[in-house]
């Protein structure tokens, strides 16, 4: 999600993972998965000043890239999750481990981007020892799809930021190199350049295979009524529009959860 600070993007995005949560429990509920062990686990983690933080167990993370360019989150715990309550509540204790801090826009407004994931796995059938710890079990898993939900943090603009502190004010200009690193491999990708700049940030290197290969991404952008943003607003429809040009279709290769075998492939 991109949007300006203060336009509602927090309020926005907070019932999705959930709704998305609850189809996919239903989903794994039926006996046609069911009895192929596929089973939701659940990640939550922020981008904060350029560094990964783990919101669901507080630990810096670390981010690897292996000999395939998939990049790798060391660190990042994911939790085994049937249950929709489960969810929610995972949700609620990561959106309060977040970074905040008071804007010109907002008292309390997001200073970092969170990413959530929910990824599906099919497990090999495992010995009681094992099937009771969630790192062995989660680590044994074969990846058959995932979905990432990221709430970026809102761009600013200096003009907006002159009353905050110095380190308001450091943030901000991190969040806006996270931002213009984002939109400079739109900018490749709409132009079907060779090279895809994903090194120009954490965030761009984490949101990577979403944007190539077996993938399909969605944005949401939201606006400002209010009139003194109406540059800014400008500025947000156009960064839409250029992502909207390349992903008018989806992947060839993409399937649907209703097609889903042992080697299928979900949305990311």
């Amino acid at each position: 999600m991109f949007v300006i600070l203060g336009s509602g993007k927090t309020f926005t995005m907070q019932p999705l993972p959930l709704r998305a949560a609850q189809d996919l429990v239903r989903f794994l509920h039926q006996p046609i998965y069911r009895n192929q062990r596929f089973k939701l686990w659940l990640s939550y983690f922020e981008i904060y000043g350029g560094k990964l933080f783990d919101l669901l167990s507080n630990r810096k993370l670390c981010m690897r890239e292996d000999g395939r360019q998939q990049v790798c989150i060391v660190g990042l715990q994911e939790f085994d999750v049937s249950d929709v309550q489960v969810v929610k509540e995972y949700i609620e204790r990561g959106n309060s481990a977040r970074s905040t801090g008071s804007t010109g826009a907002n008292e309390e407004s997001s200073r970092s981007h969170a990413i959530l994931q929910l990824v599906v796995k099919k497990h090999p059938e495992m010995k009681e020892s094992k099937r009771n710890n969630d790192v062995n079990e989660s680590k044994a898993g074969k990846v058959v799809g995932k979905i990432s939900f990221i709430d970026l943090a809102g761009s600013e603009r200096g003009a907006d930021t002159t009353d905050n502190d110095r380190q308001t004010r450091i943030e901000g200009a991190e969040i806006n190199k996270s931002l213009l690193a984002l939109k400079e491999c739109i900018r490749a990708l709409d132009n079907d350049q060779i090279h895809i700049p994903f090194r120009g940030s954490k965030l761009t290197e984490v949101l990577r295979d979403s944007f190539v290969g077996n993938s399909r991404t969605v944005m949401i952008s939201c606006i400002s009524p209010n009139a003194g943003s109406c540059e800014h607003t400008l500025n947000t429809l156009r960064y839409a529009d250029r992502y909207s040009c390349f992903y008018s279709e989806p992947p060839k290769k993409w399937t649907s959860f209703d097609a889903l075998d042992c080697d299928g492939v979900l949305v990311d």
